[in-house]
């Protein structure tokens, strides 16, 4: 296989195409080469051939007797003109050499069967040409072993009389071998050049395909997210601005996905501590992303709900699921129950569509804000604001009709009028009363309320609580017991303190029957807090107003307490007070069986034991 890969690669490629480049040249300055030297050499064979039967005709033509025909020479003469012609065909490198008279009768030859030629009359066409004095009398022939032969015959002149001709046979053997040494010397040497071309051309190719495969593994390193390695540059050549361009790519890359992973860390972060749950779906309403808040609004594990319509876990108004409102923001509340959750909530639901560049609406965003507490609150407002009108609209409602009474004549008689009179004082005093405790929540829901700290003795406090009340425990025949375990003394707003115990005694007072048993004892809890508690054996308070007994204004019973002259307020601005300490209060109870309220406060820097 990775012999395969080489033969793909751009090197392979680069250097085939050189070599084949080179090839298709060499092949073309050879085929043109070798046409030229055969050309010219067999035009050379020609000429030299033709060269030499000239120049023996000339010499031929001193020598041939010019009347043998019409018998003008002497018997002598003409056989020493033939001894002479038998000289002159010493001088010839043809292969056959016959020099013949006018009448065609061979007088010279070089044959090596001389005798038996000699004399003879030579009937070759192109003699019989040559005697016409025909010039260009020549022929290529092949021999009985295939090789080719060159004929030619040049008339002997002399005086512009024919006397003979010179025929010449020679082999162009040697003339087409030195042509094959010569085509079979272009050929090795270009084949030589060839292979010398191939491995120049991979080593040009690599130089070229190198920075390239370089830059590819770089690319390769920058997909699996190593951005530290650079490409190297070799030159200021195009590959190596290539390779600068890829280095400041690289890094801007870097920069942008290390700003990317940064804003997707602070959006996860965002998302996983953000108080609203955020929902987002994709166009088919299948769930994408689930922050922690909306799984557990939704009571669902968010790894589970990836995926899943949307519809599957949030049960959205029928008008949300029509095509038409999904270009449009929508808002709603509904009630969620989640199983995590004791009791429903209230959460308000915003949708908004996702939009994108020439696609159009590709999902959704939903965000969901718990406004439980806020309802809550609006709900306690109004609440609020109900008791204290109608708190306050009960005795301006009474001393109204008493002093109109008294305008009326009452005041006319002594009794009558001192009584509307102490009337009208004690329903004063009550609405001072609750407009102080507004006053007081108010400070503490402020935090302008101020506590002073003091170091107090706890048992003291206790027992000064006890004789504040033990006129009212003796109207109604109630025991009293303290019960002071070992605690330090603690720094504390002692006036506020004793607000709290002076209310919880009050109302244990109010609550218990005659004969009845009140217990106020403190406790060290843990060496940091002073443990509290009031005990009656009252009739308690039933179970299920358990749970909002310190609520402003909550009454077990309305009519009773309102005529034992409580505002509702006392375990509100007890609970103020004792959470501004950075304690806590608790309430048991059991009904027609007693209530026990229990508080603590921190002891404080530096306090010392009692």
């Amino acid at each position: 296989m990775k012999g395969v890969r080489f033969f793909r690669t751009i090197q392979m490629k680069m250097s085939i195409i050189y070599v084949l480049l080179i090839l298709f040249a060499m092949q073309l300055i050879g085929v043109y080469f070798m046409q030229v030297m055969e050309s010219s050499s067999l035009k050379s064979f020609s000429n030299s051939l033709e060269y030499e039967a000239s120049l023996l005709a000339t010499f031929a033509a001193e020598k041939l007797p010019e009347g043998a025909r019409e018998g003008g020479q002497t018997q002598e003469e003409i056989l020493k003109a033939y001894d002479d012609l038998k000289d002159i065909a010493k001088f010839s490198s043809a292969d056959t050499l016959q020099i013949v008279d006018a009448d065609g009768n061979v007088v010279s030859t070089t044959d090596q069967n001389a005798a038996a030629v000699l004399g003879h009359k030579n009937n070759n066409i192109l003699i019989s040409r040559a005697l016409q004095n025909t010039k260009d009398n020549e022929q290529t022939l092949m021999d009985d072993m295939g090789n080719r032969i060159k004929v030619l015959a040049v008339p002997v002149v002399k005086d512009g009389k024919v006397l003979g001709a010179v025929y010449i046979k020679k082999s162009m053997k040697e003339t087409y071998a030195t042509i094959r040494r010569i085509n079979g010397i272009f050929l090795s040497g270009t084949i030589m050049a060839l292979a010398l071309t191939a491995l120049l051309g991979v080593f040009l190719s690599h130089t070229i395909t190198s920075p390239i495969k370089e830059i590819t593994r770089q690319v390769t390193s920058v997909a699996e997210g190593r951005f530290r390695q650079r490409v190297r540059i070799h030159g200021e050549d195009e590959i190596g601005q290539l390779g600068k361009a890829f280095n400041y790519m690289t890094e801007r890359l870097q920069e942008a996905l290390s700003s990317n992973e940064e804003e997707k860390e602070k959006l996860a972060s965002i998302l996983s501590n953000m108080s609203d749950g955020v929902i987002a779906t994709d166009e088919q309403n299948r769930i994408i992303l689930l922050n922690h808040r909306a799984a557990q609004m939704l009571g669902t594990d968010p790894t589970q709900a990836e995926g899943r319509k949307l519809v599957e876990l949030v049960p959205l108004p029928e008008e949300w699921h029509g095509e038409e409102t999904r270009d449009e923001e929508l808002r709603t509340v509904m009630e969620l129950a989640a199983k995590s959750e004791q009791e429903p909530r209230q959460v308000h639901v915003t949708l908004t569509p996702i939009h994108r560049r020439e696609i159009g609406i590709t999902g959704a965003v939903l965000v969901f804000q718990d406004v439980t507490e806020q309802v809550e609150m609006e709900r306690s407002r109004r609440e609020f604001v109900a008791n204290v009108s109608h708190e306050l609209r009960t005795p301006l409602t009474t001393m109204k009709s008493y002093l109109e009474a008294l305008e009326d004549g009452a005041i006319n008689e002594p009794e009558l009028a001192k009584r509307f009179l102490d009337v009208t004082r004690n329903e004063t005093e009550r609405m001072i009363r609750l407009v102080t405790d507004l006053l007081n929540l108010s400070r503490f829901d402020s935090k302008q309320a101020q506590i002073k700290k003091i170091p107090a003795a706890i048992p003291e406090m206790l027992e000064e609580v006890a004789d504040r009340f033990s006129f009212q425990f003796k109207q109604k025949s109630i025991r009293s017991r303290l019960d002071i375990g070992d605690v330090r003394m603690a720094r504390i707003d002692r006036d506020k303190i004793d607000q709290v115990l002076d209310n919880l005694v009050s109302n244990a007072v109010k609550y218990t029957p005659d004969h009845g048993q009140i217990v106020l004892s403190c406790r060290d809890r843990g060496g940091e807090y002073a443990e509290i508690s009031v005990a009656d054996d009252g009739i308690g308070i039933p179970k299920k107003d358990l749970d909002h007994i310190f609520e402003r204004f909550y009454r077990v019973d309305k009519a009773r307490s309102r005529n034992m002259g409580g505002t509702g307020l006392g375990l509100a601005i007890a609970r103020e007070i004792v959470r501004a300490h950075g304690g806590s209060i608790d309430l048991e109870s059991e009904y027609n069986k007693g209530t026990k309220v229990t508080f603590t406060v921190p002891y404080g820097e530096g306090s010392e034991p009692a």
